[in-house]
């Protein structure tokens, strides 16, 4: 299904017809854009329909409002955040390297200062759906992670899962304090400090396998 722009000063001309697909994308880059820019509240549905060439119909086609848009936004950065991490606790059977694959994992998403910021700082955060969506990005991790140590380390599933969470604040508040802190730790460094401090804690005290 494709569907054609109407007249507007964006990335993609007048009267190009796209994939309904393809203009969702084109929408929701264009959004970003704004939301970080001004904040949920100060967002404008006009400006984000005029940064992304198409007419204020054509965005309502596709989202019925500026909360339903900014939830899908967030949702696809909470998706990619949680992809990202059980990529990294699968992407190696050595404990260690799983763990600093965890901590690069966030480093890597907030390096993307747009996405996080969306997620994490968001002006919007006391609206309920929004909790939920951050809470789901947290909780799907943190499961992530707990599978990995109970198997692992033998540990009951609520031990394991206070570590997992463990890893999770450490490597999430870390990460933020880096891109804050616009550190002069180069981030390869910054993600060996913390994850060896990380491997320390876990590898040390618990019987965790590492080849």
């Amino acid at each position: 299904m494709t569907e054609t722009a109407q007249q507007g000063t964006g990335q993609v001309g007048r009267g190009v017809r796209l994939p309904r697909s393809a203009r969702r994308a084109q929408l929701l880059a264009a959004a970003q854009d704004v939301f970080v820019a001004n904040g949920y509240h100060a967002a404008a549905m006009d400006e984000i329909a005029e940064r992304a060439g198409v007419s204020k119909p054509v965005l309502y086609q596709h989202f019925p409002g500026k909360l339903e848009l900014y939830l899908a936004l967030l949702e696809t950065h909470v998706d990619q955040l949680v992809k990202r991490v059980r990529d990294a606790i699968e992407s190696t059977h050595d404990n260690k390297l799983r763990v600093r694959a965890a901590v690069a994992a966030y480093f890597d998403f907030v390096d993307n200062g747009q996405a996080f910021r969306l997620v994490f700082e968001s002006d919007l955060r006391s609206e309920p759906s929004v909790q939920d969506a951050v809470e789901r990005a947290t909780t799907a991790c943190v499961d992530a992670i707990t599978e990995t140590i109970t198997a692992d380390a033998g540990l009951d599933a609520d031990r394991a899962r206070l570590l997992a969470m463990g890893l999770v604040g450490l490597s999430q508040v870390t990460a933020r304090f880096w891109l804050d802190a616009a550190s002069a730790v180069p981030k390869d460094e910054a993600i060996a400090l913390i994850s060896t401090l990380a491997w320390k804690g876990i590898g040390g005290g618990f019987p965790l396998q590492h080849p």
